[in-house]
C-alpha cells in the first residue's frame, strides 16, 4: 500500500505522467516557510536569483526542510522506492503581474540521467492558480520518449538556457496543475510541461525538487553532486552532498558554490546538443 499517495494517484502517475494535487503540509506551514524565504531575501537585499535559486537546500534551512519533509519523501517513496537522492532543486518565483514563462519542455531531455527515472516534486509556498501561472502538463506525453528541443533564452524565460520544444505543441491544451499553498504536484522527467505568466497581485512561489532513485547514474560531462534524502546509497554514482548544518556558514556557501558550478558546467556542455 502507498504511504501517502492514493492508488489512483499512483496509477495516474504511471499512465499520465503526473499526479496533482498532493497535500503535504498545511497552508500555515507553507506560509511559515514562505516567510522564512522572504526574510532571507530581505537580509540579502534582493529577491532570489541565480545562483541562490539553484540547489537552495544547501544554503537555506527553509529549503532543506522542504527537501526532507516526511510527506514529500513518502510520496516519492511510493513511486521510486526508499533509496532517494535529491538530484537538484530550483526555486520558481513569478512576481506579481510578471510575464515570465516556461516553454513546453521535458526535464529529462537535459538532465542526462540513465535510466531516465526522475520525479519533479513542485511544492507550492503560495497559491499557484491558473491565473498565477500554474504548471500545465500534456497527459501521456512521457511515453513519447526524448523529443527535440531548442535553446531559446530570453529575459522572461525562467529556464536559464531556455530549453523548449517549438512547433509540435503550439496549439496543444494540457492539464493545469493548479495548487494551493502547501500542496505538491509530481511529474515524470519525460512529461511535456510548461507554465504561463502570473496575472495575479501576489507572487507565485514554488520549490521544484528533482528526486531520483540511487540506482540512476549520470551520462553527461563532469561529476555531479546529489544529496541522499532517504535510505541508503549503495551505488555512489554522484559526489555526495552534505546536508546543511549551519545556514550562512563558509562551509555551506562553499559547498553550494561547488555543487552549482558542477551542475552549470554539465548544463553548458549540453548547449546545442538538444537543438532540433
Amino acid at each position: 500500500m502507498p504511504k501517502i499517495l492514493t492508488e489512483e494517484q499512483v496509477r495516474r502517475y504511471r499512465e499520465d505522467g503526473f499526479a496533482s494535487p498532493v497535500r503535504v503540509m498545511s497552508a500555515d506551514d507553507a506560509r511559515r516557510l514562505r516567510t522564512a524565504l522572504e526574510a532571507t531575501e530581505a537580509a540579502q537585499g534582493h529577491a532570489m536569483r541565480f545562483p541562490e535559486k539553484s540547489k537552495s537546500h544547501l544554503l537555506y534551512r527553509w529549503s532543506d526542510a522542504i527537501v526532507h519533509h516526511p510527506a514529500v519523501l513518502d510520496a516519492i517513496e511510493d513511486l521510486i522506492g526508499p533509496d532517494i537522492l535529491c538530484f537538484h532543486t530550483t526555486l520558481w518565483i513569478k512576481e506579481a503581474r510578471q510575464p515570465a514563462f516556461v516553454l513546453w519542455h521535458q526535464d529529462g531531455r537535459y538532465f542526462d540521467l540513465d535510466p531516465a527515472v526522475q520525479i519533479t516534486a513542485w511544492i507550492a509556498l503560495s497559491d499557484a492558480s491558473v491565473e498565477a501561472g500554474a504548471v500545465e502538463v500534456l497527459p501521456g506525453s512521457h511515453t513519447l520518449g526524448p523529443l527535440d528541443h531548442i535553446d531559446d533564452p530570453s529575459e522572461m524565460n525562467l529556464i536559464r538556457r531556455g530549453q523548449g520544444i517549438r512547433g509540435r505543441f503550439d496549439d496543444a491544451n494540457g492539464t493545469m496543475m493548479a495548487l494551493k499553498a502547501g500542496e505538491m504536484s509530481l511529474h515524470d522527467t519525460m512529461v511535456v510541461h510548461r507554465s504561463g505568466p502570473n496575472d495575479t497581485d501576489d507572487r507565485r512561489i514554488g520549490l521544484g525538487i528533482s528526486f531520483i532513485p540511487t540506482s540512476v547514474r549520470q551520462t553527461g560531462t563532469g561529476k555531479l553532486t546529489a544529496l541522499l534524502a532517504r535510505g541508503t546509497d549503495r551505488f555512489r554514482h554522484f559526489v555526495p552532498e552534505a546536508r546543511l548544518v549551519q545556514e550562512g556558514s563558509p562551509e555551506s556557501r562553499a559547498a553550494h558554490e561547488a555543487a552549482v558550478a558542477s551542475f552549470k558546467q554539465s548544463q553548458d556542455a549540453g548547449a546545442g546538443k538538444v537543438t532540433a
